[in-house]
């Protein structure tokens, strides 16, 4: 059982978007001294109210950090946030532990590993799965790979944060290549979802009633289950966002490419998903394939009602 920890264990989580908020209100609510940083004044605000301190750039966040949490939204962002002019390196303590949380391909995963080496940081591959409601509740599933001092000092951070957490291995890029396959599944269910709860409306079926058979049924997915909800209540409000699965998909394209190795139904979801973004819905719910379809068929789907 790890050990509880105390308020001298400085963690710096870096980017408190609905994710990262969540993560970091667990570590504050296990006895972490958290600081978070975000680029929107209104997030710092939020956080540093009833859960911590906050700071403008994550340099000033990780001061004196043991351990940095981040969770941006890519490879590109990381090493902003890390390694930038601004970035938490600059100013966290030697060996301090770097919780990459980002989705991104190996080939990130591991440069950024090497980078941290470089300045005397440990690094953890540590994309993560399961929402932002489960986030704040510290229930998220972590699929983490490097090496075992990495885990050694991440580990109360890491129990603060997920129900589940999966050690695998102790090279970087294997857990970012585990996230991978989960976000090839997660995007071609949410696109069979929206496809078969569009399909539904086109053969005039009351799709509250096709929600719940499915969910009682063998065709039933989480994504699906989830998601539905969302077109059934004409709210696409972004909880995940269309841009994130255009990111992920097009992550798994390329690396399908590099290895020669075939994702036809990956590929067609990628472009569900680029549709519905160049239709100019990419910072909408990612639901929103199923408007998407609507609008092809010339279907009305379910309004969310002005007093929601």
């Amino acid at each position: 059982m790890a050990a509880s920890p105390v308020k001298t264990t400085k963690i710096a989580v870096i980017g408190l978007g609905s994710m990262g908020f969540g993560m970091a209100i667990s570590l504050a609510r296990a006895g972490f001294d958290v600081t978070g940083a975000d680029r929107q004044a209104a997030l710092r605000d939020r956080f540093a109210s009833d859960h911590g301190k906050a700071a403008e750039s994550p340099a000033a966040a990780a001061r004196d950090a043991e351990i940095i949490v981040t969770v941006v939204v890519n490879a590109a962002q990381t090493r902003e946030v890390l390694f930038g002019p601004e970035g938490a390196a600059t100013t966290a303590r030697k060996e301090a532990v770097i919780i990459s949380s980002a989705t991104m391909g190996p080939a990130d995963a591991m440069s950024l590993a090497d980078q941290s080496a470089a300045q005397g940081l440990l690094y953890l591959d540590a994309p993560i799965s399961g929402g932002a409601q489960r986030a704040a509740e510290g229930a998220l599933t972590i699929l983490a790979s490097g090496s075992e001092a990495a885990f050694a000092k991440a580990r109360p951070a890491l129990d603060a944060m997920a129900a589940k957490l999966y050690q695998l291995g102790d090279e970087p890029g294997t857990g970012a290549s585990f996230k991978m396959i989960n976000q090839l599944l997660a995007g071609v269910h949410i696109a069979a979802a929206c496809e078969a709860i569009t399909f539904a409306k086109q053969l005039d079926l009351d799709i509250a009633k096709v929600y719940e058979v499915i969910t009682g049924s063998a065709g039933n997915s989480w994504m699906f289950e989830n998601r539905v909800p969302h077109v059934l209540d004409g709210d696409y409000t972004p909880r995940s966002a269309v841009d994130i699965f255009t990111k992920d998909l097009g992550i798994i394209n390329d690396m399908s490419r590099a290895q020669k190795f075939p994702t036809p139904i990956a590929a067609q979801a990628l472009q569900m998903f680029l549709m519905t973004a160049a239709a100019g819905m990419g910072r909408d719910d990612d639901a929103s394939v199923a408007r998407l379809y609507a609008r092809i068929a010339g279907l009305e789907l379910p309004q969310k009602s002005p007093s929601r």
